[in-house]
């Protein structure tokens, strides 16, 4: 094989990293502006707590359209190439981004506020359905073997230093303006302000070349019509064994980056744990710290024993991070609060480092833009989506266990799940068993990636 040039790997590396710490950023300030301002400014009717809870719940609206995002981004990607797809994945996540800071506001239209906000809020889950496995591709088909899990950590620290670019421009914001201010207006500049960030990432994504993976499937005329159809018939077991394994670290982290915004300190500034609204800011930028040097390590040591043994690390650990972190967090002080963050988003690095490597590894080449991005939304749904719905009524019928038990169950489920696949780190990604099936009235299908057996 190939060696690829360090300086080539670099200028990949630095794409894949730019374009999902953009993506997240977008992604990220809408639950920052969901947890503290956007519920009395959206859903005045409901009252103050209620309103919150709705604003929060529009969050979760992303989440159930990233799967139509993995499988339309995904059919492209896997026929056109990964390079154009993650371009206007980029360009979509920018606009909608955009537009959400221009948004009239339930005073000025209505009702109508809250319909167009949920309209742009679906178009940003869209985007960031396709952006993920394009990204993780990126590195992972262009890293020599033995160094796979080193460079595909580049995308898992998009959401680290999303949430810490988020954080700290409301921040920033915040400490700018007086509160009145900040909910009238202010909270639109880190929505407007993306579109530098959009323009620098564009600029980055259209100076890459495509895959050398996909370059050979282009150059063999070997893409598939239906890729979504073609990843569910042949591997339909590694999407759902995929996403159960994941589900663990997208819950704990939206509910430490999301939830917990508005758990600790409701609109404007004091909250369930009586916290101010900086103090949960400055939480957040701590904790996207101690994620990202959590994802480096563990990305990295995955390349020396393996995924699976980091990814099982993690998994375990999780099923008694959620009960811990919570009674640190319980005396409602900032360093307490700060701490449970902390140990929250330590544990959830562990599993998340290895992971774009290890879940494009196990789908051919043909298809594997669609089924990695697939196996990884369909977590989006199960940790994302589904936690911040329970949540709020977990803890008021149960108190803070009932919230940190739902994690324990979800670390379980992601452990069982990982334990029926296989270690893939000595897996070649242009190797495919003779035994594929071969499908009349299309080409067959040169030898590209192994299907990881499943028990």
């Amino acid at each position: 094989m190939t060696t690829n040039h360090p300086r080539s790997m670099s200028r990949i590396a630095v794409a894949s990293l730019v374009g999902t710490t953009i993506e997240f950023y977008d992604f990220l300030i809408y639950g920052a502006a969901a947890a503290l301002v956007f519920g009395p400014l959206f859903f005045p009717s409901l009252g103050p707590g209620a309103a919150t809870v709705a604003s929060i719940a529009t969050f979760g609206v992303a989440f159930v359209v990233r799967p139509l995002g993995a499988i339309l981004f995904g059919h492209f990607g896997d026929r056109l190439g990964r390079k154009k797809t993650l371009v206007t994945t980029l360009l979509m996540m920018g606009g909608s981004t955009f537009a959400i800071g221009l948004m009239p506001t339930a005073a000025t239209i209505g009702a109508a506020a809250p319909i167009i906000l949920v309209l742009l809020r679906a178009l940003q889950g869209l985007a960031l359905g396709g952006e993920w496995a394009g990204a993780a591709l990126l590195t992972s088909e262009y890293a020599d073997p033995g160094k796979r899990g080193k460079y595909s950590m580049f995308p898992q620290l998009g959401p680290g230093l999303g949430v810490a670019l988020s954080s700290a421009t409301f921040l920033a914001a915040s400490l700018l303006m007086s509160p009145e201010a900040f909910t009238s207006w202010g909270w639109r500049i880190p929505f407007l302000g993306s579109a530098v960030l959009v323009g620098l990432g564009l600029w980055v994504r259209l100076n890459i070349a495509e895959t050398p993976s996909f370059s050979r499937v282009a150059a063999r005329h070997e893409q598939v019509t239906l890729p979504f159809a073609d990843a569910i018939r042949e591997q339909w077991r590694q999407i759902l064994l995929g996403g159960g394994m994941l589900s663990m670290t997208f819950a704990i982290f939206y509910i430490a980056t999301v939830f917990l915004t508005g758990y600790a300190g409701r609109t404007p500034d004091v909250g369930v744990l009586g916290l101010p609204r900086n103090t949960i800011l400055v939480a957040n930028m701590v904790g996207a710290l101690v994620l990202s040097a959590g994802v480096i390590a563990s990305a990295v040591l995955s390349d020396r024993v393996g995924r699976r043994r980091v990814l099982l690390t993690g998994t375990v650990l999780g099923i008694i991070v959620g009960p811990v972190a919570f009674a640190i967090m319980q005396p409602g002080n900032s360093f307490s609060f700060v701490v449970a963050v902390c140990l929250l988003m330590l544990v959830l690095a562990i599993p998340y480092g290895p992971a774009a490597a290890y879940l494009p590894e196990l789908f051919r080449a043909r298809y594997r833009y669609t089924g990695a991005g697939m196996a990884y939304n369909l977590a989006g749904i199960l940790g994302g989506a589904v936690p911040l719905i329970v949540a709020d009524p977990l803890i008021h019928r149960f108190g803070v266990n009932g919230i940190a038990l739902f994690l324990s169950g979800l670390a379980l489920l992601s452990t069982v799940c990982l334990l029926a696949l296989r270690e893939t780190k000595d897996r070649a990604l242009d190797v495919e068993p003779a035994s594929l099936p071969r499908h009349p009235g299309r080409p067959t299908t040169a030898p590209i990636a192994a299907s990881p057996r499943i028990g």
